[in-house]
C-alpha cells in the first residue's frame, strides 16, 4: 500500500503547473562574468583572430550557463556580437551596437553602452557554438573576445 501512495504522491507531483519536472534541481544556472577593460588588457593571439579588451578573452561554457559583462575600466564600453568564424579586419559594427538588444547567445546580443562600473544584461548561453563578440568604440585596439558554448 505505501509503494501505490509514493507512486500516486510522484505522479500527482508531475501534473502540477510550475512544479519542477523530473530529475531537476531547481538549481538556478551559473553566471559566468567576462570583465571588460581595455586599459588592464593584453592582445592575444586565438582561434578567431587577435583578441584583448575582455578578460578572459576565450570563455568556455555550458549550454545554459548565462554570461554578463562587467565593466572594470574607467569609460564605456559595448560587447556587441559578431557573426562569422573569425574577427573581421576593420570594425563591423554600426550605431544600433549601442542600443541593448538580445537575452541569447544565438540570437545576436549587445549590451549597448556599458558605463564604468556598470554590467550588461544576462546572456544566456542557449546553443553549442562559437560566438564572437567586440567593443563598438575601441574594436581595433583589438577589443574582442569569444565565447565557446559546449
Amino acid at each position: 500500500m505505501r509503494v501505490v501512495s509514493l507512486l500516486l504522491l510522484a505522479a500527482l507531483a508531475a501534473c502540477t503547473p510550475g512544479a519542477p519536472s523530473a530529475g531537476s534541481t531547481g538549481a538556478a544556472a551559473a553566471t559566468t562574468t567576462i570583465d571588460v577593460s581595455l586599459t588592464s588588457s593584453v592582445v592575444t593571439a586565438t582561434a578567431y583572430g587577435s583578441a584583448g579588451g575582455f578578460s578572459p578573452q576565450v570563455t568556455t561554457v555550458p549550454v545554459g550557463t548565462t554570461i554578463r559583462f562587467t565593466n572594470v575600466d574607467s569609460f564605456a564600453h559595448t560587447a556587441t556580437s559578431i557573426s562569422g568564424a573569425t574577427f573581421p579586419a576593420s570594425s563591423p559594427f554600426s550605431a544600433s551596437a549601442l542600443q541593448l538588444f538580445g537575452n541569447t547567445l544565438s540570437g545576436g546580443f549587445t549590451s549597448g553602452a556599458i558605463a564604468a562600473g556598470a554590467s550588461s544584461q544576462t546572456l544566456l548561453a542557449d546553443a553549442p557554438g562559437t560566438y564572437l563578440y567586440g567593443c563598438f568604440f575601441h574594436y581595433g585596439a583589438p577589443m574582442r573576445g569569444a565565447i565557446v558554448v559546449h
